[in-house]
C-alpha cells in the first residue's frame, strides 16, 4: 500500500527544509509523489467536473500555457497534500512575519485558517492544475487573491524533465533592499515538491531583517508537455 500523504511529509526534514527557506527562499522535498500518482493527478486536466476555472494565460499576459483551478471537494490527494503540509509551515509562517513586524499569525491547522479567508471573503479554493506545451511559460508572478495571504506554498511537479519535456525550469527571483536581483532556475524531478515563498519574506539586515520581494515562474518549454499542482494555501474571493 502506498505511503499515505501525511506519514510522508511527516517523515521530511523539516529541519533542514526551514534552514533552506530561511537562508534561499525555498525548500526542495524529493519523491513526495509516486509516478503512478503524478500520471493520476495530471490525467484530471481534461475532466471538467474537478475544476471551478479556467485560465487560458496567452490571454491575460500571463505566459504561454493553461491552468485550472480545481473546485470544492478537492480530489482526495490534493486535499491531503493542503492539510497536512499547512501545520509543517504556519510556524516558519509566523516567525517569518513576527521578523518583519507583521501583526498577523496563522492558526495551527487548515480548516482555522481558511474560516479567516471566508470571513474576509476569500472562499474560492486556489490549488491548481498547470500545463504547459511547446512554447509554454509563465511569467514572473505572486499568487495574491485577496487581503489574506499565506506566506509560503508549494508546487509538486508531475512531468520528467528531459523524458516528458525539454526547458521549462521553474524560475525564483529574489529582489532584496539594495541589491541586484538574485535568480533560481531548477528542474525539479518527477514527484519532487518545491516549497517557496509565495510573495515576500525576511531577509538579514543591519536592523535587523529587510523585506525581500520573491516572484515565480517557469522559462520557456521548448519540446513536450510539462504539468505540475499547485498547493496555495489561502483561498480567494
Amino acid at each position: 500500500m502506498t505511503q499515505p500523504i501525511a506519514s510522508r511529509l511527516a517523515a521530511v526534514d523539516w529541519e533542514a527544509a526551514r534552514a533552506s527557506l530561511d537562508e534561499r527562499g525555498f525548500a526542495r522535498v524529493p519523491e513526495l509523489l509516486t509516478a503512478e500518482e503524478c500520471a493520476a493527478v495530471s490525467a484530471l486536466f481534461d475532466g471538467d467536473q474537478r475544476f471551478r476555472s479556467t485560465i487560458e494565460m496567452a490571454r491575460h499576459g500571463y505566459g504561454a500555457g493553461r491552468y485550472r483551478y480545481f473546485a470544492e471537494p478537492l480530489p482526495p490527494l490534493v486535499r491531503a497534500l493542503r492539510r497536512y503540509a499547512y501545520p509543517r509551515l504556519a510556524p516558519v509562517a509566523n516567525d517569518w512575519a513576527a521578523a518583519l513586524r507583521r501583526t498577523e499569525r496563522f492558526p495551527p491547522d487548515l480548516d482555522a485558517f481558511r474560516a479567516l479567508c471566508r470571513d474576509g471573503g476569500q472562499e474560492k479554493p486556489t490549488p491548481l492544475l498547470l500545463r504547459y506545451g511547446p512554447g509554454g511559460h509563465n511569467n514572473l508572478h505572486r499568487d495574491l487573491y485577496g487581503e489574506i495571504a499565506f506566506p509560503l506554498q508549494l508546487a509538486v511537479f508531475l512531468s520528467r524533465p528531459g523524458l516528458d519535456y525539454d526547458g521549462g525550469a521553474f524560475l525564483l527571483v529574489e529582489q532584496r533592499p539594495r541589491r541586484q536581483s538574485r535568480g533560481e532556475a531548477l528542474l525539479p524531478a518527477q514527484g519532487e515538491a518545491v516549497i517557496f515563498a509565495t510573495a515576500e519574506r525576511p531577509v538579514p539586515s543591519a536592523r535587523g531583517h529587510a523585506r525581500a520581494v520573491l516572484r515565480h515562474g517557469v522559462s520557456t518549454v521548448t519540446r513536450g508537455r510539462r504539468d505540475t499542482l499547485g498547493i496555495i494555501f489561502h483561498d480567494a474571493r
